[in-house]
């Protein structure tokens, strides 16, 4: 009977792709608690909200920390039907310390520590936004938050690249910066680190306008630097976006489950897209 039992707890929690019923409102109802105690975070720093409204703010907030504790344990009970974490005691461990199942205990115990120890009001303050840290176990629930994480793992590599490219840019031109400004303006430009504040608002297009060029030379060097920028910043995002039509069109192909032959030998190339090698079948 407790293993019947916790085998379903394991099918809602965990195993969801079978579309049942229980699981999408489960999912759901988890779902708009984690949006509820977020939006509750926020509103607490209201001053006027949170002397009206405080009891019922700490309220919710203590609903819903009892409910994440709940979903954290059954998720740690049922860890050992995943191959990952099959060992009774070794692979709960393991379970504990992964990355989702730690967001999940922060979230428990940012609303739980305030209430054992006495703290100091900042510390306490600094809980309290933490709680934020709770939007992260959407990944659990929002099919596309999970494609972000496939994109973001298969493209890792080219990201890391444009990252370093973009820092070198950052570096360069904040030390050019430096050397052109800094006998005009000492003040604006005293150092490379605070030269910096001006790269990235320049890179980034933002443009605050709290520290711009004055010369002629910093001026032409700063045009430069924001075309640049625009062209830099660009290729992030094309990469990313042919990432996600890459994982679209492996969820289709795996939702639809159909054979695409293949021009020139007639194999199914449907299994190729999505990463494995597909069994070549002869037209002969």
């Amino acid at each position: 009977m407790l293993k019947k039992i916790k085998y379903h707890v394991y099918d809602i929690l965990v195993e969801t792709d079978d579309d049942e019923l229980i699981d999408k409102v489960v999912a759901v109802l988890l779902l708009i608690l984690i949006l509820i105690s977020s939006l509750v975070v926020i509103l607490e720093t209201v001053d006027s909200l949170n002397q009206q409204y405080g009891r019922i703010f700490h309220t919710v907030e203590m609903i819903a920390a009892v409910i994440f504790a709940i979903e954290y344990i059954l998720r740690l009970w049922v860890a050992t039907y995943t191959a990952e974490y099959s060992r009774p005691i070794w692979g709960r461990i393991k379970y504990a310390f992964s990355p989702l199942a730690i967001i999940d205990l922060l979230a428990i115990m940012t609303a739980i520590l305030p209430l054992i120890f006495t703290m100091d009001l900042m510390f306490i303050r600094f809980l309290r936004v933490f709680r934020l840290f709770r939007l992260l176990k959407l990944n659990r629930y929002v099919e596309s938050l999970n494609r972000l994480d496939d994109v973001v793992r298969a493209k890792k590599e080219e990201l890391l690249v444009m990252l370093a490219m973009i820092a070198m840019l950052l570096l360069f031109s904040s030390s050019l910066m430096y050397l052109v400004e800094h006998e005009a303006q000492p003040d604006k430009f005293p150092d490379i680190p605070s030269a910096m504040w001006w790269g990235v608002a320049t890179l980034t297009t933002v443009g605050y306008g709290d520290v711009f060029p004055i010369t002629g030379l910093g001026k032409l060097l700063g045009g430069c630097v924001a075309l640049l920028g625009v062209g830099m910043f660009a290729l992030p995002a094309g990469l990313l976006a042919s990432g996600f039509a890459d994982e679209i069109r492996k969820a289709q192909l795996k939702k639809a489950n159909c054979e695409c032959p293949c021009p020139h030998c007639g194999g199914d190339i449907s299994e190729l897209v999505n990463g494995n090698i597909p069994a070549v079948v002869s037209k002969e």
